[in-house]
């Protein structure tokens, strides 16, 4: 996590909506603690610091029940190797873009199996 010392401003995690820290993410997945921690560290999901305590959270929205998304990593690996740290992934992720074919934002459009069009943009806001 790229973000280890700087929490988040409060208009990301009002963005983002619903974070989940590493302790939650672990029990509503049932799994241990490190596979959580190995996820952050494998890039398939990216993290933040946020609230007033700075703790490491992730947003839910990354997770679906069996664990990472899988059409999540691809996309943050062409957004970080662009240039991106991992805040402002979660903010491109989560930020409405009306020209999507799924309303919403890019997450919105990974949900909806939009993976190619939001990898697409991510290449192109790479650039």
């Amino acid at each position: 996590m790229t973000e280890a010392s700087n929490p988040v401003d409060q208009d990301l995690q009002e963005l983002v909506g619903e974070w989940l820290t590493v302790p939650d993410a672990a029990e509503r997945l049932a799994v241990p603690l490190s596979r959580v921690r190995q996820w952050i560290a494998d890039r398939e999901v990216v993290a933040a610091r946020i609230g007033e305590r700075s703790v490491v959270a992730v947003p839910a929205r990354f997770f679906d029940a069996s664990g990472p998304r899988s059409d999540l990593k691809g996309t943050v690996t062409v957004l970080a190797d662009g240039g991106m740290d991992d805040t402002e992934v979660i903010r491109w992720l989560f930020t409405p873009d009306d020209t999507l074919p799924v309303p919403g934002a890019p997450i919105d459009a990974l949900w909806a199996g939009r993976k190619r069009e939001v990898r697409r943009r991510a290449q192109a806001e790479a650039l």
